[in-house]
């Protein structure tokens, strides 16, 4: 049995892979409250309630109609079990069918320990008004604001570890490969009232003090109410993670950030972090939950590169250096930029050229053909203070059938 890699996920500022769209009050908590429903552009009903991952508070029994998951499941009707029972029209469950049209259900328990579960969001202002955005009302100062972005990874990695799919139908895409610790180095978003020790679902001693936005957290939403980590901070990182990577815990770390810094923050990483283990830099164009959100899988992709081991060479240490993993593709830090915001491939090497390709079905392809080690040692480049990269680019050399395209190899040379 293949052990799991334990993972280091770092939080950083700005971070749109940890945030998400404004909780909305539902048109079920609209009718149950005599408020004025959500509409089409048009004016005409919206047609469906949007649904939001919550926790149930207690176990709830529920029918589910069968062959209700795929329009062609009745098509192949032959091939299924019997159903649990049969609901009549006045909504009675018998175990043999009564009729026509009773309906064929399966019978089952949600549980609180299940996990979340997407469901309307019920939630109203305290003067009894509707959700309609992260604020109170428009501009609203900060205590009548809310926070769409996440203090820590752990509520985003539950989330695509519960509702994501992978390529066979099945989820877990997270826990099933790696044990997971989270940091706050420079969140996004913070506990201004502060958090007891108990209630912590990141890594740390004791309970967090009342946080303070610009100071301890660092969000761009809502636009009035941003702020970026100022250039000190870069230390209060870099002595962060060597800490957390000299712990000798982990085979890998996970920074997450916004997309218009990260490319500076990992190239900062690679050049100043003495380890062997790899770091992953992850960023979004869409927030989390938001359709066609890439975040969950340029995390997971992450996490696949990190345990696949992939980067290491004979004597099992990094030789791919630090690295940002965008849309399955795996960008030296040395080489990668933001090349677009409106692009859904907004990061880009010299010549589109990337480290390499990760396969459709997640697993990394080919080799590492760069000797990108800045994150080794500092003692391995002793005397190297004027040395100098050389960026050569030539044909990869990927024979999978799984690659989703060609690019370039990129590989770094550190001579004198």
């Amino acid at each position: 049995m293949t052990r799991k890699a334990r993972i280091a996920h770092l939080a950083g500022p700005n971070a749109t892979i940890q945030n998400t769209p404004p909780l909305v009050t539902s048109n079920k908590a609209r009718a149950k409250h005599n408020l004025n429903p959500l509409a089409n552009p048009d004016g005409t009903p919206a047609r469906f309630d949007v649904l939001r991952a919550q926790r149930l508070a207690a176990p709830v029994t529920l029918y589910v109609e069968q062959f209700s998951a795929h329009p062609l499941e009745a098509d192949a009707a032959e091939l299924y079990g019997p159903p649990d029972g049969y609901i009549d029209g006045a909504g009675h469950v018998h175990k043999e069918r009564q009729s026509a049209e009773d309906k064929p259900v399966y019978q089952v328990e949600l549980r609180p320990e299940d996990g979340l579960y997407p469901l309307p969001y019920m939630a109203l202002q305290a003067d009894g008004a509707a959700w309609e955005e992260e604020c109170a009302f428009p501009n609203a100062p900060e205590p009548k604001a809310r926070q769409g972005f996440f203090p820590d990874g752990s509520r985003s990695f539950e989330e695509i570890d519960r509702l994501q799919i992978g390529e066979h139908g099945t989820g877990n895409l997270i826990s099933g490969k790696a044990e997971i610790d989270f940091y706050r180095i420079l969140p996004p978003s913070g506990y201004t009232k502060g958090l007891s020790a108990d209630d912590r679902t990141d890594t740390g001693a004791g309970g967090i003090p009342p946080e303070r936005r610009g100071v301890d957290f660092f969000p761009y939403k809502p636009p009035h109410l941003a702020a970026s980590a100022p250039r000190a901070s870069l230390a209060r990182a870099t002595n962060a993670v060597q800490r957390i990577l000299a712990s000798g815990k982990y085979d890998g770390a996970i920074w997450t950030e916004g997309s218009p810094r990260i490319e500076e923050t990992i190239y900062w990483l690679n050049l100043l972090i003495d380890t062997t283990m790899p770091i992953c830099g992850n960023a979004a164009q869409r927030p989390h939950g938001m359709i066609s959100n890439d975040g969950p899988k340029n995390i997971v992709d992450s996490i696949e590169y990190i345990a696949s081991r992939v980067w290491q060479d004979e004597q099992g240490r990094n030789q791919a250096g630090a690295v940002l993993i965008q849309e399955q593709r795996v960008f030296a830090a040395r080489a990668v930029q933001k090349a677009s915001w409106l692009a859904h491939h907004a990061c880009d090497g010299p010549g589109g050229g990337s480290a390499h390709w990760v396969c459709r079905n997640a697993r990394p392809a080919g080799s590492v053909a760069g000797n990108a080690r800045y994150t080794r040692p500092a003692a391995e480049f002793s005397g190297a203070a004027r040395s100098r990269s050389e960026i050569s680019r030539r044909p990869a050399r990927i024979g999978k059938e799984e690659v989703i395209s060609l690019s370039n190899v990129i590989t770094i040379t550190k001579g004198n």
